[in-house]
């Protein structure tokens, strides 16, 4: 059974993890705030540059298609770009990227497909460089209180680089998308070659749109900004899931140690009156033996 003085220190000590704690709390239901304002700006601007892509390959030839566009023509090696966050203390944040990373790269080796690895953020690699160590091409940390446009550009850029050198055929990254403080979506967005969902007609009302310069030279222009645009994106949702995991991690931490301080304050309460009740009886048997 703890003494007095034990029970004393757990609770200061508690209370102490409670402080900090909530402080941890506010500080990330600040950054949320921004981290969310930016993840919701860049969804219009890579919605818009999609369906400016789609409009123009659908009006280009198959054969004649940018290589970001028509890719190599296999799948027989792919990239897993990793996104995860370079702190922890965010609940289920990172463990989520990394169970789906697992499950993934088992997937594409039962097909026989070669599987490279190349992770944003340290926690995704201290996770999975154990197990897949073979497998890593490249592991960076951003570090960084805001996430930059030439951040993600220079990713995208390392990306377009190792593409051209035939390193592998499809590149997938995998994210958390921000929905809300307590849900988060993992997401495998393939970016290369990038898929075109919606095409859009070339006439509309009858009114035909004519392309200066032709759309070969106006793709090599915009897929290398795109992949840009597509990375930076991710970060920012990946930033904005980050802030809201932490949130709310910390808010249930803050919870546990006060249900924790209530009980061990109970418990010291109860302690506390079974020492007196034992020093008055050894006082009162002490006085009926005299």
């Amino acid at each position: 059974m703890p003494s007095l003085k034990d029970l004393k220190n757990r609770i200061k000590s508690v209370k102490s993890t409670q402080k900090i704690t909530k402080a941890m709390k506010m500080v990330a239901a600040a950054k949320l705030r921004r981290a969310r304002e930016q993840a919701e700006a860049s969804r219009p601007y890579a919605a818009a540059m999609e369906r400016v892509l789609s409009a123009v390959a659908s009006n280009q030839q198959s054969e004649n298609s940018h290589p970001l566009l028509s890719g190599t023509g296999k799948s027989d090696t792919q990239l897993i770009v990793v996104a995860t966050s370079d702190r922890g203390l965010c609940g289920g944040f990172n463990s989520s990227i990394v169970r789906a990373v697992r499950r993934k790269v088992r997937e594409l080796q039962a097909q026989n497909i070669t599987v490279k690895l190349l992770f944003i953020g340290r926690k995704g690699y201290e996770q999975l460089a154990q197990e897949f160590k073979p497998l890593i091409i490249a592991n960076s940390e951003l570090n960084k209180k805001r996430i930059a446009f030439s951040d993600a550009e220079a990713i995208a850029t390392d990306l377009i680089s190792r593409f051209d050198n035939t390193e592998f055929d499809v590149v997938h990254i995998v994210y958390n998308k921000f929905k809300s403080a307590i849900s988060q979506v993992v997401t495998f967005q393939q970016i290369i070659p990038l898929e075109i969902t919606n095409h859009e007609p070339r006439t509309t009302n009858h009114a035909t749109y004519e392309y200066e310069p032709n759309e070969a030279e106006i793709l090599a222009e915009l897929l290398p900004r795109n992949l840009g645009v597509q990375v930076y994106s991710a970060l920012l949702e990946n930033a904005a899931s980050e802030q809201g995991a932490r949130m709310t991690a910390m808010d249930n931490a803050t919870r546990n140690a006060g249900e924790m301080i209530k009980g061990l304050s109970l418990k010291y309460n109860r302690t506390r009156q079974a020492v007196i009740t034992k020093e008055l009886i050894e006082i009162i048997s002490g006085a009926e033996a005299v």
